[in-house]
């Protein structure tokens, strides 16, 4: 079945019961959905069930501005935590950056190619390093810069301009500034950042350079959800490669680059197509 076909997914969690796929299968079977795919996950240590369904919107009876009133008693009788969201309307991703333009590059390339199904508004920085490749992109660039002295009205400024944009989620791509809590707030599960480090080892500055002194014969990168507690939000996706006693720090770097770069990717990617859910600071990514 193609993908390509204007779809609809639902995202569901709540507390775990019987005949709650029955539930869920019947109301859209009732409006002649087409399910194109299902996944489903218990946690019996939460009592917890979440659940991804895709259907076609061709042949779909019930219009989807309605489908929140219609399914809103089945929500309610089950204490659903849920939301829908459309193929058709693809999201806005901003992008943080600071110098390093690795991560940068790549999702600009598979945002340029259709493998990210997202519009790039504008990238936003606090260093001129990276304008030229944004702009080559046709993308605008915004150098907001960020010092101890001015951090409350630089990301007010931020703010301004992810609002003016329209933003849906944001995309850390080593973007090297703290995030304050209350701008965090504001993005709850929509700021994804890349670390390059396998956390919970060596979270914070200089990972690479830690895991060298410690002599680690693995190194990784994790990508996850932003919350006000730095580098201990909910893990997305991590990846790992072997380095051995003759690599030095800069080739644990050299490595690391192309790590960051896979995770971060697919990290973006599964948040896009909806295949994420967050709860108990960690995540389901479905199939």
């Amino acid at each position: 079945m193609s993908q390509n076909k204007p779809s609809a997914t639902l995202l569901v969690s709540c507390p775990d019961n019987k005949g709650l796929v029955a539930a869920i299968a019947n109301f859209l079977m009732t409006y002649n959905a087409n399910i194109m795919h299902a996944d489903q996950h218990q946690d019996e240590s939460e009592n917890l069930f979440l659940m991804r369904i895709q259907w076609e919107l061709e042949g779909f009876t019930l219009p989807m501005e309605s489908f929140e009133a219609a399914f809103a008693p089945i929500a309610t009788l089950h204490n659903m935590k849920w939301h829908t969201s459309l193929s058709t309307q693809k999201p806005k991703m901003a992008i943080f950056v600071s110098k390093y333009e690795h991560c940068l590059v790549d999702l600009l390339h598979r945002w340029r190619i259709g493998e990210l199904g997202c519009d790039i508004p504008l990238v936003i920085s606090n260093h001129e390093d990276c304008r030229r490749i944004v702009e080559f992109n046709g993308i605008p660039f915004h150098v907001v810069p960020v010092t101890k002295e001015n951090k409350a009205e630089a990301e007010a400024e931020q703010w301004r301009l992810l609002q003016e944009a329209g933003t849906d989620f944001i995309v850390l791509a080593r973007y090297m500034q703290v995030l304050s809590e209350k701008f965090v707030e504001r993005y709850p599960d929509r700021v994804i950042n890349i670390h390059h480090s396998f956390l919970p080892a060596f979270d914070g500055a200089k990972p690479y350079h830690r895991a060298f002194a410690r002599g680690v014969k693995l190194i990784g990168a994790t990508s996850h959800y932003v919350t006000q507690e730095l580098d201990e939000g909910p893990i997305i996706e991590q990846e790992v490669t072997r380095i051995s006693h003759r690599d030095n720090v800069e080739d644990l770097v050299q490595k690391g680059r192309d790590l960051e770069k896979v995770v971060l990717s697919r990290a973006v990617r599964w948040h896009i197509d909806n295949r994420v859910l967050s709860y108990s600071n960690k995540t389901v990514v479905f199939d």
